[in-house]
């Protein structure tokens, strides 16, 4: 979009100029010199006209690459949030399969250390059963023995005489 406003200027500036070399007509020495100034006066004016038009396409293309370096930075702004939002999510995962790593492993130690309560246990009850076997062995072998004493007639206590030395 281009501005009319330095144009409508261009133009007003160059009228004045015509006016003005129209009026200095009365002198001939006069009338060169105001020609000449009034076309100085044009030059000026399409300078400054053309400083102005520069001027205001150069704040056009600053007000461009203003609008195109904030869209570059929310861009960036957005892949670094994303990145972050990733970063957490993976973060957060791990954090959760630690957790459930953990509950499985004490899970696990703690079916060992029942499954180790219970071979103790078994080992007590063997041990108890083996003890009880024994001594029902032990009692049966001395039933034995005081019935075939019993049996025979003969004591289990042993006889204290003393026969006597034959003399000489």
């Amino acid at each position: 979009m281009r501005f009319r406003v330095p144009l409508s200027t261009i133009f007003a500036c160059l009228l004045a100029a015509v006016l003005l070399a129209g009026c200095g007509t009365s002198g001939s020495g006069s009338a060169g010199a105001s020609g000449h100034a009034s076309e100085e006066a044009a030059e000026r004016a399409e300078e400054a006209a053309a400083k102005r038009e520069e001027a205001g396409e150069i704040a056009h293309d600053r007000e461009l690459l203003s609008a195109i370096e904030s869209k570059k930075k929310e861009q960036a702004a957005e892949e670094n949030s994303k990145k972050r939002e990733q970063q957490a999510n993976a973060r957060a995962k791990k954090r959760e399969e630690a957790a459930k790593a953990a509950v499985k492993k004490r899970e696990a130690e703690a079916e060992a250390k029942l499954k180790q309560k219970e071979a103790e246990a078994q080992a007590k009850r063997r041990e108890e059963a083996a003890k009880l076997a024994a001594a029902k062995k032990r009692e049966e072998a001395e039933k034995k023995k005081r019935l075939k004493e019993t049996q025979s007639g003969t004591s289990t206590v042993p006889s204290t005489t003393t026969t006597p030395a034959p003399s000489g």
